[in-house]
């Protein structure tokens, strides 16, 4: 990956000193400056807002702001420092992708925010957390947990609406079936939704709490199983942060057998959301033809890989083991007919009058609002973003198999439902490729810890995920901070309901592909 040389020349034109990394420039400012100059990025020089990593320090805390290009130029970190009880200046206001992120950092490290335009009340819902616990401090024991409950018995959410007749619906947070735990407030003045609210982390876990002290390989179970319908992903950029701190380079087959795992998720978490979208609209004859191919292509991973969610393939410096050569050619033999039902049934579904009817001009995310949430995934590419780390920051052997990007403009729910087809398309034929050009030679480089941080990244199923880890001097996590797909479209989520009935609610939560369990993490 390139190194924004350009960029940092510019920058230091400014007054600004840049210092250069392995990966990427890294300037240091104060903390007053990093909005200016996080505007300047987003605004001026074609970068977006990738993740924000927050760091305990001896004196107080360092915030790392993370921002990548579109074209491919690389990545940019603002990092800032304040001590204990200094606040620092927010971004969100004038980079509001930075919203959630910097709500989720002021609630588990009680950090101070100036100039935020929302705090308080987010991770930590005061029913079960009590003011003043910070959970990601150095001094919270995680054994222990709090010792007492929170006293928001009496806890209601805000109202938006103030005129006659407004009503405010809740939907959740428990749900029938395997729905994971999140509490929707429709707020409507009679048959439409007027405004919804989306109150996640019912079932915060604390996995980056979890991994601190841990072996690298220890939190490595932690990051493939945090979220497992992504479970490749996620240990695919935890794996790549600590190869990038030791310097490791993977093997060459096995940054291929990469790119065809992590295709494989990808068609398989593509057919279940399909399913999904399917069922939202009471068609069940779809929906489980839909659900037979996610089924077939669980069995297939099963048999090749030994694990039907992909647990335990991804490891430091390649992979963990090597599938079986006979196994492999399975994999090339079945992918094509898989692709080919998934064929039958986008055409089935696009046929069909009544499906449409329900999926067209229904929870729009215009571009406009995609761009500055940053959404990403199928759910910003059918909001015409063309915005893929495959591309913009190509890892393992995808300089080789860059994709073709498949992108709509409409952002409503049939555009999703055809970004999701396209992709799946995209991936059978990604997997068939690298496969016929794999070579032989070790699928394992030897990796050994050491003192380091770095930002690790995978284009997930969802979307983008950075993960950033630190190890310390005896080899263990120091910190780890996983940025998601979910968390960052679950704060886009409400501004695809303008205008939407009661009954489109289902409908265009399906069509999202959400994961709770990747913000509850």
């Amino acid at each position: 990956m390139t190194v924004p040389v350009d960029l940092a020349q510019r920058l230091a034109q400014s007054g600004l000193k840049p210092q250069p990394v392995d990966s990427h420039v890294h300037f240091t400012v104060a903390p007053n400056a990093v909005p200016d100059l996080a505007v300047r990025l987003v605004e001026q020089e074609g970068y977006e807002f990738a993740t924000l990593v927050v760091e305990q320090t001896d004196e107080g805390f360092r915030l790392r702001y993370f921002f990548y290009a579109h074209d491919g130029a690389g990545l940019v970190e603002l990092s800032t420092e304040a001590a204990e009880g200094e606040p620092f200046t927010a971004i969100s206001d004038r980079v509001h992708a930075a919203d959630w992120h910097e709500r989720e950092a002021e609630d588990l490290f009680e950090i101070k925010f100036t100039g935020h335009p929302f705090l308080g009340d987010f991770v930590l819902h005061d029913t079960d957390w009590p003011e003043g616990v910070a959970p990601m401090r150095r001094d919270f024991d995680i054994r222990q947990g709090a010792l007492e409950r929170g006293r928001g018995d009496a806890w209601m959410p805000r109202r938006l609406l103030d005129e006659p007749g407004a009503l405010l619906f809740p939907v959740g947070p428990v749900w029938g079936g395997y729905a994971e735990s999140g509490l929707y407030l429709l707020e409507t003045t009679g048959e439409q939704i007027r405004d919804l609210q989306t109150r996640l982390f019912y079932k915060y876990r604390g996995v980056e709490k979890i991994a601190e002290g841990r072996q690298p390989d220890s939190a490595l179970l932690l990051a493939e199983r945090f979220s497992g319908s992504s479970a490749f992903a996620h240990a695919l950029a935890y794996c790549q942060a600590l190869e990038t701190i030791t310097g490791t380079i993977v093997p060459a087959r096995a940054a291929v057998l990469r790119v065809v795992l992590a295709e494989l998720e990808r068609l398989r978490y593509h057919a279940a959301v399909i399913a999904e979208i399917a069922g939202s609209t009471a068609l069940a004859v779809g929906q489980a033809l839909a659900q037979e191919i996610e089924e077939d292509l669980l069995r297939l991973t099963g048999t090749v890989c030994g694990h039907r969610y992909l647990f335990g393939l991804a490891a430091p410096g390649g992979l963990a083991f090597e599938p079986a050569r006979e196994r492999l050619a399975q994999l090339r033999a079945a992918i094509p007919p898989l692709a080919m039902r998934l064929q039958q049934l986008e055409r089935l579904l696009t046929r069909s009058s009544s499906f449409l009817d329900r999926l067209e001009e229904m929870g729009t995310l215009p571009p406009e609002l995609a761009q500055s949430f940053t959404a990403v995934g199928p759910v910003g590419r059918a909001s015409g973003r063309k915005v893929d780390l495959r591309v913009q920051l190509p890892y393992a052997a995808y300089p080789n198999y860059l994709p073709d990007l498949a992108t709509e403009s409409e952002g409503d729910g049939y555009a999703r439902l055809r970004v999701f087809f396209a992709e799946a398309h995209v991936s059978a034929r990604l997997i068939a490729t690298a496969l016929d050009s794999l070579t032989d030679g070790p699928v394992r480089a030897d990796w050994q810890p050491r003192a380091g941080h770095a930002l690790g990244w995978a284009e997930a199923p969802a979307g983008a995920a950075f993960h950033w880890v630190r190890l310390d001097a005896d080899g263990t996590i120091g910190r780890w901070r996983a940025g998601t797909p979910g968390f960052r479209n679950w704060h886009a989520f409400h501004r695809a309901f303008a205008g939407a009935a009661f009954q489109d609610f289902p409908i265009i939560l399906a069509s999202f592909g959400l994961s709770v369990a990747e913000s509850d993490r």
